[in-house]
């Protein structure tokens, strides 16, 4: 018998606006998910995206603290393109969305940028550069 992932759950201050950020990045987020405590999501490939409220947390564990600091996990999105990488940052940051690291073109061949969620967590954006290296 071997453990699988499954699912990756995100601890959320503010449930609406972090629906609303993932759902700019094309994730299926059911419409009035917004009221409930617990959010799930199924990706390509079957595993799960799950959101609980801090409130949630708390009555699971009642020592919960919200995180602070580093970051702890990262969620990374493959684009389509270079010029998706560089599209979807500022259609997220234009919402008003914090950019953490702008577009750049990484010495490991890729369009990358970071940005950060509601909740302050790193997002990463990607797509093969066009130089193939």
């Amino acid at each position: 018998m071997t453990p699988r992932l499954d699912a990756i759950g995100i601890v959320t201050a503010d449930l609406p606006a972090s629906l609303a950020f993932y759902r700019r990045l094309g994730l299926d987020i059911p419409a009035g998910a917004e009221s409930a405590p617990h959010v799930e999501v199924t990706l390509p490939g079957g595993g799960r995206l799950m959101w609980d409220t801090e409130e949630i947390a708390r009555s699971l564990d009642p020592g919960f603290v919200p995180p602070s600091g580093e970051d702890r996990l990262g969620l990374a999105f493959l684009c389509d393109s270079p010029a998706e990488v560089d599209t979807v940052y500022g259609e997220l940051t234009g919402a008003g969305h914090r950019g953490h690291l702008k577009p750049w073109d990484a010495e490991w061949g890729q369009r990358y940028a970071v940005v950060l969620d509601p909740d302050g967590c790193a997002v990463s954006l990607f797509a093969p550069s066009d130089s193939g290296h």
